[in-house]
């Protein structure tokens, strides 16, 4: 008589497990898990998974999901080995995490974590992130320095956008006034300068870079996203789509990538980061207009090695002129590109002030400077349309700012159609 166990269907092989502390935490995980994979599936603790790691059976493990709350952060290490140990052996890793702090997130995924979803899990979540696994690795992008103003190979979009950052070299100066409405008013040309009345307008983005402080997304009415952290996490592995799918896009004219939607730290992104950002925004855009921190940080460089034109902006006060001092003076120490730089005087003297334009002129003086830009007092429309999210063109279209800053983006238009010409 045959033996009953050889009537019995062979197990089939483990291809995920769940990696927790109690994976009754997680209940929509539970259901998503028997959804996608059935019975092929099991469950660790974070003690078992490394030692089920050296076991036979983990060989055929296509992915694990670490599932992690905030009770789970005084286990970091042990959680930072389990990504190390699985990305050593070839085996995805999708992040579950509720509740846990921005830092301890970017901690783990920069380990090797392959995806990350929030929990509660929004509906057909993990389904999304095992087809972005399956999907073919794409191919490295092409290693380019962005600082001349050749094409970009790599990028995908084809283009060799103008990248204009905007630095505040002190709160409150108007810096992410200035680029936000420089951004709209880059992506509204008026209809003169284009070459002829069918042209498309230019593609234009607007990143903010202010990770902890930001407010573009508040100028212009945007909610912040959880997208936007995770693009941030994998830069180097990041195409043109997800940096859209990251960004958001306002009056269907200008793609916004706003600060993330919990406060980070500043160097979240290396340089190499920031260049790859950069590459990327530059191949699918005409024009990058960058709101960056007053902060200095590892990254500035890459950025104002990347710019064509990098707005300093200050104000006419002892404040401005002492950062700017420093600001100069760093410039000139590091060696760094400063004919990239053009100041920019916000608040600036009316034309009948005449003691006001001695003033400025003596700063610039003393600082070794020339204020190129002349922005004037623009009252309280300026904050009144920041507070309603709309740029200036919408809200006071008569502002005398926004008439400086409409021939601004007029001239860097002209610029650019002349560079293009040229090239």
């Amino acid at each position: 008589m045959e033996s009953s166990a050889a009537l019995q269907p062979e197990a089939a092989p483990i291809t995920a497990c769940t990696i927790c502390r109690d994976v009754q935490n997680f209940d929509l995980l539970i259901e998503d898990m028997e959804a996608e994979l059935g019975e092929s599936w099991g469950d660790l603790s974070f003690d078992d998974a490394l030692p089920f790691f050296a076991q036979p059976e983990a060989g055929s493990l296509e992915f694990v999901a670490i599932a992690i709350d905030n009770e789970d952060e005084d286990q970091l290490q042990l959680i930072g080995e389990i990504i190390s140990a699985a990305d050593e052996r070839s085996i995805r890793v999708v992040l579950v995490a509720e509740d846990v702090s921005p830092v301890a997130l970017h901690q783990l995924l920069r380990l090797g974590a392959t995806d990350f979803l929030p929990y509660p899990l929004p509906e057909g979540a993990l389904s999304e992130a095992l087809e972005r696994m399956r999907r073919p690795a794409p191919e490295p992008m092409a290693h380019v320095h962005v600082a001349g103003s050749g094409p970009i190979a790599g990028g995908g979009g084809g283009r060799n956008g103008v990248v204009l950052p905007v630095h505040g070299l002190a709160g409150g100066v108007g810096a992410t006034t200035l680029a936000v409405n420089l951004a709209w008013e880059l992506a509204n040309p008026d209809k003169s300068l284009r070459k002829s009345k069918d042209a498309q307008p230019p593609k234009v983005c607007l990143l903010d870079l202010d990770f902890q402080t930001g407010s573009v997304g508040t100028y212009l009415d945007l909610p912040r996203r959880d997208a936007v952290f995770e693009f941030l996490s994998d830069l180097q592995q990041a195409d043109a789509e997800a940096m859209l799918g990251a960004m958001q896009l306002h009056e269907e004219k200008l793609h916004v990538l706003t600060a993330p939607s919990e406060m980070l730290p500043l160097d979240i992104v290396s340089a190499d980061d920031m260049k790859a950002l950069i590459e990327l925004a530059r191949a699918s855009f005409d024009f990058v207009v960058i709101d960056m921190p007053s902060t200095l940080v590892v990254w500035s460089e890459a950025v104002l090695s990347a710019a064509h034109v990098y707005l300093a902006l200050l104000e006419l006060d002892m404040r401005s002129a002492q950062n700017t001092l420093r600001f100069v003076r760093l410039l000139k120490g590091e060696d760094l590109p400063i004919e990239r730089i053009r100041y920019g005087l916000n608040r600036a003297p009316r034309l009948t002030d005449l003691q006001g334009k001695a003033r400025a002129k003596r700063l610039a003086e003393s600082l070794d400077i020339d204020i190129e830009l002349m922005l004037p007092d623009g009252g309280r429309q300026v904050a009144e349309a920041d507070d309603h999210g709309l740029p200036l063109s919408v809200n006071a279209a008569k502002n005398p700012l926004r008439k400086e800053i409409a021939k601004l983006a007029a001239s860097l238009h002209e610029l650019a159609a002349a560079d293009a010409a040229g090239g």
